[in-house]
């Protein structure tokens, strides 16, 4: 059958797309290239003179204006190891990394029955995960404060798992739903014909494909619970602080110690960047995943 005979063919072909040409593709102009230059260094700008701080001295990072040719130094991280920050890190590292393993295992599910295989008012159940994030943290502090005293459970690395658990599974369901939306269906049909189970479908067919989105997921609730002040500062004490909270020891009466805090800083920001250097392809096409329909 010719294509003139099958109107079919004939509007798949005049529908067909054409080839872009560079020369016509639209360019940005160059004021809008320089304001985009100077946003990102004025959002660098901090984390630059932070970076510079700590490699001075106390006196020379104390002056004003702030001198910008002075010597530099790697005193105040020698002193930082020396008051041993290593445990600190240590206790953000578990319970950033054991958090984030708990929200994915709980949220990945989640996410699954809400967008794939839609429960009934599927809609009232997004709601209510992000009703939980309405209360603001110090209005709980207190009773938690009671209930984790009374259970014997201050200042201990599995309460942070806990109440991180808790306080990042809202933001994982909601963004692993809209990335588990993207999913084609056919592929998970297919593999329901083979006689894939739910677990099967999950592990090799559903994480492979979001990959990306969990990623992002990942990162995100990793910054957060690296990030989290509030609850470590009031329910730990030695044995469980956290690296923010070890920052907040150089605040004390005698002054600021200000190149030690940019020091101090500096390392505490080194596992963040790491990260998200490590994932900056994943992060970029998950945070990009379900933007486009």
């Amino acid at each position: 059958m010719s294509a003139q005979a099958n109107p079919l063919v004939a509007r798949m072909r005049r529908r067909r797309p054409r080839a872009v040409d560079p020369e016509q593709t639209p360019r940005l102009s160059p004021l809008w290239t320089f304001a985009a230059w100077l946003a990102t260094l004025a959002f660098f700008a901090p984390v630059a003179w932070m970076v510079l701080t700590a490699f001075h001295q106390e006196a020379d990072a104390a002056t004003n204006p702030p001198s910008l040719l002075a010597p530099l130094t790697l005193d105040q991280f020698s002193l930082l190891l020396e008051r041993d920050i290593t445990p600190f890190l240590l206790n953000s590292a578990m319970a950033s990394v054991f958090s984030t393993l708990v929200v994915l295992a709980l949220a990945v599910p989640a996410a699954y029955a809400l967008s794939i295989k839609p429960v009934e008012k599927w809609t009232d159940v997004m709601f209510f995960f992000l009703s939980t994030k309405f209360l603001p943290l110090i209005a709980a502090l207190l009773p938690i404060y009671m209930i984790v005293k009374d259970i014997g459970m201050l200042d201990n690395i599995w309460t942070l798992v806990l109440l991180y658990t808790a306080m990042n599974l809202p933001i994982a369901v909601w963004m692993m739903r809209s990335f588990l939306a993207e999913v084609p269906k056919e592929i998970l049909e297919a593999a329901e014909v083979d006689g894939a189970g739910l677990p099967t479908v999950l592990l090799r067919i559903v994480l492979p494909v979001a990959m990306p989105g969990l990623a992002a997921t990942s990162l995100i609730c990793f910054i957060f619970s690296w990030n989290e002040f509030m609850f470590a500062v009031n329910l730990t004490a030695t044995q469980a602080s956290t690296a923010p909270v070890f920052l907040v020891g150089f605040i004390t009466n005698e002054g600021l110690f200000l190149a030690r805090l940019c020091a101090a800083a500096t390392l505490v920001s080194l596992p963040v960047l790491i990260a998200g250097w490590a994932a900056q392809d994943k992060l970029v096409r998950g945070l990009s995943l379900g933007a486009v329909k």
